[in-house]
């Protein structure tokens, strides 16, 4: 009996600062790594912005050139049978767009909209950035000063003010499970 290797997918959380991916990317990595056994690699904007964009300033272009990198890295994990969350606010369709074309390459693509208001994302704001924002101290932050271009056709959306954890999850899970990946 020969054993069918697993087919990596990656699973794309945009939305503004505090809206709630982080959250999310490590609820979803829990599960798939316990309750389904699979490799999972997860790509937070934080952390890549410090270790595989460190010197990128948050100009267009620069914020662009981290969603690519985040894309290639995501790209090289489901090639190999992986599973890649990437949490980033990925504030540019065009961006997001050669992210994805890149990981279709070599596996299932799912753009999620975290689409919390930007209200409730200010209220949350636990590193302080729009309050930094509004008071000129920080500049292009997506929804302040800075474009977030809303993504036009999303796999799925969620506001995070509606549902718990939990649900947001199994919504995300049930598509890979709907294309026979988990």
């Amino acid at each position: 009996m020969s054993i069918r290797p697993h087919r990596g997918f990656t699973i794309l959380l945009t939305g503004l600062a505090a809206a709630g991916k982080t959250t999310i990317a490590s609820r979803l990595h829990q599960l798939l790594a316990t309750e389904y056994g699979r490799s999972v690699t997860v790509l937070d904007g934080d952390v890549v912005r410090e270790m595989l964009s460190s010197g990128l300033t948050f100009s267009r272009a620069d914020r662009e050139l981290n969603i690519r990198r985040i894309g290639y890295v995501a790209g090289e994990v489901i090639r190999h049978g992986g599973i890649c969350i990437a949490a980033a606010i990925a504030p540019f369709r065009g961006a997001r767009a050669d992210a994805a074309a890149r990981v279709r390459q070599f596996g299932r693509y799912y753009e999620i909209h975290v689409a919390t208001p930007l209200a409730e994302c200010e209220r949350r704001d636990p590193k302080g950035l729009y309050r930094q924002a509004r008071l000129g101290e920080v500049r292009n932050l997506p929804g302040i000063d800075a474009p977030y271009e809303v993504p036009e056709q999303s796999d799925l959306r969620i506001d995070t003010r509606l549902l718990g954890v939990e649900e947001e999850t199994r919504q995300i899970l049930q598509l890979a499970a709907g294309d026979g990946l988990l």
